[in-house]
């Protein structure tokens, strides 16, 4: 029933309102799907996605439980839930309802169920990175400052050891930084660096690094005309629930910057699912969430559509909510206070329809009905109906790893993100500054030696007495040339256990460059 300017999201039978489209024309203005676990919005998701695919928009959308995978695979008449499905497309005139598969493309921040996604440092900025972190306002500030000198000094920050190197750099030179951009204090940064191991901890390094994902890899369509559909394997990557948010907020930030003015198209150019999108805004600093907002307000005219998915309205800032235009509302429960008060917000998001109360409608829905609302011509938003959801034309339920596995050996990026590269950045440029300054010291110190060896050598040929005889080592005068102090403070470092460290990190990356 999907025609060339809309899709279908589902109808009704007797008691139900008039069969509901989403236009593609205004798809590009945001929505939301809500409600509480297990009332469908994972099927609501599914269609959606099914449907832009077949009208050739790229969708992005992260797996959760899971379950998404199944959308690589034709459903089956055999499925337990066959009959259900043919009944419920017949009771809202579903006439083209059939069983097929969409071109599924797998990704995994870990790199075990999808190709690898990754993102340099710097891509990332201080700011998202500061935000992963958990930094405060003062280490967040010695974070910027990091960035700041690596990019004077044109040092690539491409993955974790390179901030660790800049790190180290900025504490040893924390004076002569100090003057020129604020205190950098060593607590600071100390602060900063076990933060990065417990990112470390949580599987982090895999995504920073090279070869950084081409969000043209996303936003392409089949030979045949179909938009990809991109799973994000995210069962995982939940157990890391900051690690999560941030990565969906630098891919929304990433396309918000890279993409070209569309102004008003005739369908997106790709429509991005934020599920869990609670976790965005939990705890968030109000300058991220101002953020998130200028970016959910513009990203629009570049042909973006975004969809929050949650559990209820409540969990997304107003200014934000006041921009999704297409809402579908699955059950919410009113247990609490609280929970009554999210139930009349979700309410009243909604245009009043007069033929039934919206907050009593939303706690007696039943799995697989939703309140449905969206854009009609001039952005005008319709009057909500209760719907059916449509049935999903592909598999409900994951497929088998093997199947996993074999679409990921046969896709049209196979290959390309699989192997890490490691080219030069700033841990090998700092790493090179200090080895030649090592030498420089080693020099400095046999020349000191040389010079001791020849003084002695000389009051021994004027045979003085045994009592002047005696020999101290010559320490640093004011004579010392800067360079040869400068080489001996970085040769002490080195004898330090960080840079007993750095040795061993330099050795470790030509190994693994060979």
């Amino acid at each position: 029933m999907s025609g060339n300017d809309r899709i279908f999201i589902g109808g009704g039978g007797e008691g139900y309102g008039e069969p509901q489209n989403l236009i593609l024309k205004y798809a590009n203005r945001h929505g939301l799907i809500a409600g509480a676990t297990g009332t469908g919005k994972t099927v609501t998701l599914q269609i959606l996605a099914e449907s832009f695919s077949k009208e050739g928009v790229p969708v992005f959308m992260s797996d959760v439980k899971g379950d998404l995978s199944g959308m690589a695979k034709a459903g089956s008449p055999d499925f337990k839930y066959h009959d259900a499905f043919v009944s419920r497309a017949e009771t809202i005139k579903f006439d083209d309802f059939g069983y097929e598969d969409f071109p599924v493309t797998f990704w995994d921040l870990f790199g075990e169920q999808g190709h690898p996604v990754r993102t340099t440092i710097t891509e990332m900025g201080p700011l998202l990175l500061s935000r992963l972190l958990e930094l405060s306002d003062v280490q967040e500030g010695v974070l910027n400052i990091a960035f700041r000198v690596a990019d004077e000094q044109g040092l690539a920050l491409l993955d974790l050891k390179d901030l660790r190197s800049m790190l180290l750099w900025l504490g040893e030179n924390s004076d002569d930084i100090s003057l020129r951009y604020g205190n950098v204090s060593t607590s600071s940064i100390g602060a900063i660096q076990r933060s990065l191991l417990v990112l470390e901890n949580q599987g982090a390094e895999n995504f920073f690094g090279e070869p950084a994902l081409n969000l043209e890899d996303m936003i392409s369509t089949t030979p045949g005309g179909q938009g990809r559909i991109n799973i994000l394997a995210s069962d995982k990557l939940m157990q890391s629930p900051r690690l999560y948010a941030t990565f969906l907020l630098w891919m929304l930030s990433e396309l918000f910057e890279d993409l070209p003015e569309v102004g008003n198209p005739d369908k997106p150019k790709f429509v991005f699912f934020f599920d869990e999108a609670h976790l965005l805004f939990d705890d968030a600093p109000r300058a991220l969430v101002k953020k998130v907002e200028q970016v959910a307000r513009l990203i629009r005219s570049k042909g973006v559509g975004i969809y929050f998915v949650t559990q209820s309205p409540a969990d997304v800032p107003n200014n934000i909510l006041g921009q999704l235009g297409n809402r579908v509302q699955h059950a919410l429960r009113a247990f609490t206070p609280s929970d009554r008060k999210a139930l009349l917000l979700a309410a009243d998001t909604f245009r009043t329809n007069p033929r039934f109360s919206t907050a009593d409608t939303i706690t007696n829905l039943g799995t697989g009905e939703a309140l449905v609302s969206t854009l009609l011509k001039k952005g005008m938003p319709s009057v909500v109906e209760q719907t059916l959801i449509r049935p999903p034309s592909s598999q409900l339920g994951p497929i088998t790893m093997d199947e996993r596995q074999a679409i990921i050996k046969n896709s049209h990026v196979a290959g390309v993100y699989e192997a890490q590269l490691d080219r030069i950045s700033a841990f090998e440029t700092l790493s090179k500054r200090a080895d030649v300054a090592a030498q420089e010291a080693k020099r400095a110190e046999e020349a000191e030696a040389e010079q001791e060896a020849e003084e002695k050598a000389r009051k021994q040929s004027r045979r003085y007495d045994a009592d002047t005889r005696r020999t101290t080592r010559k320490r640093t005068s004011r004579g010392d040339s800067v360079s040869t102090t400068f080489a001996k403070s970085l040769a002490r470092q080195l004898g330090s256990k960080a840079g007993q460290s750095l040795i061993r990190g330099i050795l470790g990356s030509l190994f693994k460059g060979r």
